[in-house]
C-alpha cells in the first residue's frame, strides 16, 4: 500500500462536465472537493464563471452537501496565483484526510493542478506593474518572440497563445536570468480521470451554457463588478465571458451577437486545454460517469 495520500483528480475541458462528475464520486465515495478553477476562486464571478450555487455553512463552501474548497473565496480585486493556490489546497488535503474522507480534485486550470499534484516550487518573483502594462500592449505572437530570445527553454513548453502565462514567464525571466526549472516532487498518489467529449458534443455543451449564462445574468453581473470598483484592466483578466460581456456593454458589440461570440471563445479555449492535457500520458479519459466508478473503486481498494 502506498504511503502516500490517494488523490482524485478530474480534469477536461471547460463545460465538459467536470463539476457533476466530482461531486457523483464525492457522494459515492465520501469526498471531498478542491476546485482547480483560476476564476472560480473569486467572490462575485459567479455566472461567468459557471460557478456551482452553494452556501457558505461552519467556513466550509457547501454544495448538496459535499465540502467544496477554493471555492469563492477571494476578492475579485486581489490576484490569486498558483502558489496561493497550492498553499490553499494543501490546507485542504490535510483537512479532508484528517476526516477520513478522499481529496478530490476538480478544474481545468491545468498548470494549478500540476503545481499542486508535482509540488512545483514556484519561484518567488513579484509582480512588476511597470513591465506588465508594457507588455500587455503586445500581441501573444511578440510575446512568444520575446520569451524564446530570453530562455528558449521555458518557449518550448508553454502555451504560445496565453499571453498572461507569456508575461509571467517574460517577467520572471528577467528578474532571474531565465525561467528556473520546476522539478516533479510527487507527494501524492493520484488518479488522474479525464472527462472525454467529442467536438460536435461539446460544441452543443458549451453553446448551452452561453445561452444560460446570457439567461442567468451575465451582463447585469458585469455591470456590478465595474460598480463595484473593479477596473476594466481586471475585468479583462478575469477571461473572454467577461470581455464580450464588457464589450457588449460599451456598445462594441451587439447582444445579438453575445451567444455565438461566447460559443467561439470557449471553443478556442477547450481546445488550448486539450493540448495542456495532452501531454499528461496518466489521465485515464472516460466517456461517462461509470467508467471514472469503475476507476476510482480500483484505485481506493488498496487503501480501503
Amino acid at each position: 500500500m502506498s504511503k502516500k495520500i490517494p488523490l482524485i483528480i478530474i480534469v477536461g475541458t471547460t463545460a465538459s462536465g467536470k463539476s457533476e462528475l466530482s461531486i457523483r464520486l464525492a457522494q459515492k465515495y465520501n469526498g471531498e472537493i478542491i476546485s482547480a478553477d483560476s476564476r472560480q476562486c473569486y467572490r462575485d464571478l459567479n455566472i461567468g464563471t459557471a460557478k456551482i450555487k452553494g452556501e457558505w455553512k461552519n467556513n466550509l463552501f457547501l454544495y448538496k452537501s459535499i465540502s467544496h474548497f477554493c471555492i469563492d473565496n477571494v476578492s475579485p480585486k486581489r490576484i490569486y496565483t498558483a502558489a496561493a493556490f497550492k498553499k490553499d489546497a494543501q490546507r485542504a488535503i490535510k483537512a479532508i484526510t484528517t476526516r477520513h474522507n478522499i481529496p478530490i480534485i476538480a478544474g481545468g486550470t491545468g498548470f494549478w493542478i500540476d503545481t499542486l499534484v508535482y509540488d512545483f516550487d514556484l519561484p518567488h518573483v513579484p509582480p512588476n506593474p511597470i513591465l506588465r502594462k508594457q507588455l500587455e500592449k503586445k500581441s501573444a505572437t511578440q510575446l512568444f518572440i520575446m520569451l524564446k530570445k530570453m530562455d528558449p527553454r521555458r518557449a518550448a513548453h508553454i502555451e504560445q497563445k496565453n499571453p498572461r502565462r507569456l508575461i509571467r514567464a517574460i517577467e520572471i525571466a528577467k528578474t532571474l536570468g531565465r525561467v528556473p526549472v520546476i522539478i516533479k516532487r510527487n507527494l501524492y498518489h493520484p488518479l488522474w480521470i479525464g472527462i472525454s467529449r467529442n467536438e460536435s458534443t461539446l460544441r452543443r455543451m458549451v453553446a448551452s451554457r452561453a445561452c444560460q449564462m446570457i439567461q442567468n445574468g451575465l451582463l447585469t453581473e458585469t455591470k456590478k463588478l465595474l460598480t463595484s470598483g473593479v477596473s476594466k484592466k481586471r475585468i479583462h483578466e478575469f477571461g473572454f465571458e467577461y470581455i464580450v460581456a464588457l464589450n457588449v456593454i460599451e456598445n462594441k458589440l451587439t447582444t445579438n451577437q453575445l451567444a455565438d461570440t461566447l460559443t467561439q471563445q470557449t471553443m478556442k479555449y477547450a481546445k488550448r486545454q486539450t493540448r495542456w492535457f495532452s501531454r499528461n500520458q496518466d489521465i485515464h479519459w472516460v466517456t461517462s460517469a461509470r467508467q471514472a466508478e469503475q476507476l476510482v473503486q480500483t484505485f481506493l481498494a488498496p487503501h480501503s
